[in-house]
């Protein structure tokens, strides 16, 4: 792919890489979510550093963000949209 092209698009639903999830995980499920279709591939949500990640989210007193209440990267469905914010993250690579 050339410089300036845009990434091709693949098809993610029903896909193994786009979902899975850890139930033997100690910390399963880590927010208080729907255990059905609970995503782990994003344990640590790598949206995390982004001003306006599109999450659920507050800060706490001491400045640190408190994505506990966010369940966006744990849902099936989200796969593609977090994927495309990574991609513009990265200029739409």
């Amino acid at each position: 792919m050339s410089k300036g092209q845009a990434a091709p698009y693949i098809e993610w639903r029903n896909k193994g890489f786009s979902y899975f999830s850890n139930t033997q995980c100690e910390y399963f499920p880590c927010h208080n979510a729907d255990e059905t279709d609970f995503n782990c591939l994003f344990c640590y949500c790598p949206l995390y550093d982004y001003a306006d990640c599109g999450g659920n989210y507050t800060y706490l007193e001491n400045g640190c963000k408190d994505c506990s209440a966010c369940t966006v990267p744990h849902r099936k469905e989200n796969y593609g949209w977090m994927i495309e914010r990574l991609r513009e993250k990265r200029g739409g690579k």
